[in-house]
């Protein structure tokens, strides 16, 4: 080999190996590119692919509502002995799956808003990270409309609230305890279904309309607390009101935070132009 060829490949080959050294591990590794808004730090989210895949959304959707009818439907009716205690007057085994899985189910809501609010600000720097949070945004999000539908089926099992689907299913049609309240809650299902589908629905509603509907997880958030403050029967527990009282006080500061960052930064850009 002459001597010029070989000063070109020794050219060549520092060439690539200071690409190599400029692009970060974690972006090498990642099969597909994380897009970039306009800003040169900002991440554009409305771009990204979502998380779950869209199968695997229903397979689990699937999962809440065939459990909740396997259970007040094909248990009693195959296992007698077993629907002695579910239907008895106790233990109230429908009462408290649907106690727990809203606490689950409200957790959940809370998660999403607090990996919502993280990602679009300098706090996600520091945790999880901007695309992971993101990801655990919408993780988070799908998982409580899991639960939230499995807390509403569950109870046409209970024979004290003796609630139809037609009750379970349609706002303020149940009339046989805090009914106002009950069907906020219902309404906020319908909210979080709306906000969880729009991430597969972004090719079709656009960038805009994405985080237009996104907006409304503000409402949602406080229909569920809401719901569970007025309607809830574990709220009288000092443990469950400390809970409202962290998660409500937690995603008011971060929403304020957000608010605050994002006029400093409006100023800022306004008086560099």
């Amino acid at each position: 080999m002459s001597d010029d060829k070989a000063a070109r490949l020794a050219a060549i080959r520092a060439a690539k190996a200071n690409q190599r050294e400029a692009v970060p591990s974690d972006t090498r590794s990642s099969a597909t590119p994380i897009p970039m808004a306009a800003s040169a730090n900002a991440i554009d989210y409305a771009s990204m692919a979502p998380a779950l895949p869209l199968r695997s959304l229903i397979v689990i959707l699937l999962a809440a509502i065939v459990g909740a009818f396997a259970a007040v439907v094909v248990l009693p009716s195959w296992l007698p002995g077993l629907s002695a205690s579910l239907l008895g007057s106790e233990p109230k085994a429908y009462w408290y799956l649907s106690r727990s899985s809203a606490l689950v189910a409200y957790g959940l809501v809370w998660l999403s808003m607090v990996f919502g609010l993280l990602m679009t600000n300098k706090l996600a720097r520091v945790w999880p990270g901007g695309p992971s949070a993101f990801e655990l945004h919408q993780h988070t999000s799908l998982l409580g409309l899991a639960f939230a539908l499995f807390h509403a089926l569950i109870l046409m099992g209970d024979r004290y609230i003796n609630a139809s689907l037609s009750q379970v299913l349609v706002p303020f049609s149940y009339t046989g305890y805090q009914p106002v309240w009950v069907g906020l809650g219902q309404i906020g299902v319908y909210l979080m279904a709306l906000v969880g589908l729009s991430f597969y629905a972004k090719p079709w509603i656009g960038r805009n309309g994405w985080r237009l509907i996104h907006f409304l997880s503000f409402a949602l958030f406080g229909l569920a607390l809401l719901h569970g403050l007025v309607s809830g029967t574990d709220s009288a527990q000092p443990w469950v009101q400390w809970m409202y009282w962290f998660t409500g006080g937690s995603t008011l500061f971060l929403l304020c935070y957000r608010i605050i960052v994002s006029q400093r930064s409006t100023r800022s850009t306004s008086q560099a132009a």
